[in-house]
């Protein structure tokens, strides 16, 4: 058998990649565009919940063909009281492999991808579904993938106003203190749901709730709004999805299964379905389904992160890893 190496990159490694806004953005729009013409396949998360914690880890598998032709599986725990002890609540690793012959091609720290893959799907949702003069973004949560949704939705909007919110005052003032000095504008750190989502543009809603608790109200969200609720817990009322003109997902397949996610309850009542759903957001961006069509349409896109992004994001720092040196080279056979 000749000899199988597999590229290493730890989380240092991963920071020294500086990978940029734009970089991130491209792999996961290309990503999209990969799935929505049918060149991969993605299975549905598996939850492993283990006994007496208060947190349960994700297990996402999936195929990306077009240039990147790889497989890959990743394992995030999703553990809500991790600030208590100093640690982020997600924490990952992913595995490539090649998706001809199984051998493995790489581990690498997915702590940072998992943000950052998060956090472009929804500015990349809100390139396609979000009014082009959006100015007010109202983002509910601080920890975890929230950095990245308003770092790269900014990215792409410059917005005049950010609003963000979380249950504890100093979590939301941290988090506005950190984005302002990043983004070089002022944020806002509200005190409440109503005060950070109502009237914006784009809302963005990703609490980290221990339980289904409908705080995001239906009557806060302007005519022509996008919403991409993605909490674990479902943080919406009800009546959301009778609002919207569109439904988007990120992968119908996951979306309509398991006990997870901020719309489960809409998916098993039939709000959301086969019948009202408009398209999985890669259709979209592979021009095969219409995004934004005019300026009155309220538009929600939820996503429930997508093992496609991260092997489309895993490659990308592989292969800037390799023009820049960066990264372990170890024997695996």
């Amino acid at each position: 058998m000749p000899p199988i190496y597999i590229t290493y990159m730890n989380r240092l490694d991963i920071e020294a990649l500086a990978i940029t806004d734009d970089e991130i953005l491209a792999a996961i729009e290309g990503s999209l565009a990969t799935q929505g013409r049918g060149e991969a396949v993605i299975e549905p998360r598996m939850h492993l919940e283990p006994r007496a914690a208060n947190g349960h880890f994700n297990v996402l598998r999936g195929a990306l063909g077009g240039e990147i032709d790889a497989a890959g599986v990743k394992v995030v725990g999703d553990f809500v009281e991790n600030y208590k002890i100093g640690l982020p609540s997600e924490l990952a690793v992913l595995t490539l492999f090649d998706r001809f012959n199984g051998s493995p091609k790489a581990i690498l720290d997915a702590s940072g991808i998992t943000d950052m893959r998060t956090g472009a799907v929804t500015a990349i949702g809100a390139k396609y579904l979000a009014r082009k003069g959006s100015k007010v973004l109202g983002h509910i949560g601080a920890r975890g993938t929230a950095y990245w949704n308003v770092r790269l939705l900014d990215h792409l909007f410059d917005f005049d106003e950010i609003r963000v919110h979380s249950r504890r005052p100093e979590s939301r003032d941290g988090f506005a203190a950190k984005l302002s000095a990043d983004l070089g504008k002022r944020v806002i750190a509200t005190p409440d749901w109503r005060s950070c989502v109502e009237g914006a543009d784009i809302v963005v809603e990703a609490s980290r709730l221990d339980q289904p608790d409908p705080m995001l109200k239906t009557q806060w969200i302007k005519k022509g709004a996008f919403v991409v609720p993605y909490g674990t817990m479902s943080a919406v009322e009800f009546s959301l999805t009778d609002i919207m003109s569109k439904l988007v997902v990120d992968d119908w397949g996951q979306c309509k299964g398991g006990k997870f996610g901020s719309l489960r309850a809409h998916v098993e009542a039939g709000k959301l379905s086969e019948a009202t759903l408009h398209a999985e957001m890669g259709q979209i961006v592979a021009g095969l389904k219409t995004g934004r069509e005019s300026e009155d349409e309220t538009i929600l896109f939820w996503h429930r992160g997508l093992s496609l992004s991260d092997i489309a994001l895993g490659h990308a720092m592989l292969e800037k890893g390799k023009r820049l040196g960066i990264g372990q080279r170890l024997r695996f056979a």
